[in-house]
């Protein structure tokens, strides 16, 4: 065991430096002189979409986190499966409901008339994620820029590196560690539950099996999610039940008064190591906030390809 944890580490510090270094050549002002346009341009089209929708904004942000876990955020979530690889739409935490694809065809065509060939699709979904955050009602930052996007996807890679809604606390903080992340940046990140919906399949198990859930919020979701699987799989519920369309800090509150709709989410409030942080992002929403912000500028480090690597797309779902 001491020589697989060794292993372990050795692992992880050379993806660390490489993350690193590929993320010190990221910057705001990346496309200042060759699309000065870009930030608006990608605002207007979020602003249009989750003014419509405000699910959409949940969806776009995890798009972003999906395409980050999984080999750096190079965009690869975007690609179609081709005759060379199956990519990640269909993989098991994708299928049925990742989304938001359509929204980001739309803002790489808008860009490509302004600043053809100039402008990834990896930075276009990280930017979208930013704004959606914004237009809901939270924290705003420096997005930082200058990724390229992947020539290739790994359905399997997606189904080993994004957690599960049945993760422990343990896993979680693994799964997190080990793309360079902190406990508390997942404690942080888990925020952004306080949008969105999430599928039936998700949170069966727990409305009906686990003992940690408000019993008036178990009741409410069996109403639309039978206990049969197959029955009403792809169901939707808010994850959060108050303020669903809002980004606010609602969630710890949640968590705390055992409501966390995901067993995921209630991992984090369960008697373990994350609790204090729970409830510091629960009684001060400008520390989580602050957090929320340092931690997606941190995710969006992971695995960045630059310089040379990679590929300016022209068309989002399919390589050059």
């Amino acid at each position: 065991m001491a020589g697989k944890s060794f292993v372990e580490a050795v692992a992880l510090l050379c993806f660390l430096l490489l993350s690193s270094t590929a993320s010190a050549q990221l910057s705001p002002t990346f496309y200042s002189k060759t699309c000065p346009n870009l930030l608006s341009i990608v605002r207007s089209a979020v602003q249009s979409v989750v003014s419509k929708e405000a699910r959409m904004g949940a969806s776009l942000v995890r798009l972003h986190f999906h395409d980050c876990f999984v080999n750096g955020c190079d965009g690869s979530i975007l690609l179609d499966d081709t005759s060379s690889f199956t990519g990640e739409k269909n993989a098991a935490p994708n299928a049925n409901s990742a989304r938001g694809f359509n929204v980001i065809d739309t803002i790489k065509r808008a860009v490509e008339k302004a600043c053809p060939g100039t402008v990834s699709c990896a930075d276009l979904l990280t930017i979208a994620a930013r704004d959606s955050v914004a237009i809901l009602g939270g924290p705003s930052w420096n997005v930082k820029l200058g990724r390229r996007d992947s020539r290739t996807a790994s359905q399997a890679a997606a189904n080993s590196s994004i957690p599960p809604p049945t993760s422990s606390l343990s896993s979680l903080i693994s799964s997190f560690r080990s793309v360079g992340l902190s406990a508390r940046d997942m404690v942080a990140l888990s925020g952004s539950h306080t949008i969105g919906q999430s599928r039936c399949a998700n949170f069966r198990a727990r409305i009906y099996n686990e003992t940690t859930i408000d019993a008036s919020l178990a009741q409410t979701r069996r109403r639309n999610c039978p206990s049969t699987t197959g029955r009403g799989d792809n169901n939707l519920a808010p994850l959060d039940l108050q303020t669903p369309a809002k980004f606010d800090n609602l969630y710890y509150k949640n968590l705390i008064n055992r409501r966390g709709l995901l067993h995921s989410d209630q991992q984090l409030f369960s008697g373990g190591s994350t609790d204090s942080l729970v409830r510091s992002y629960s009684a001060n929403p400008r520390t989580f906030s602050s957090d929320f912000a340092a931690a997606m500028i941190r995710m969006g480090d992971i695995k960045p390809l630059t310089g040379s690597r990679g590929e300016i797309r022209k068309n989002c779902r399919k390589p050059n």
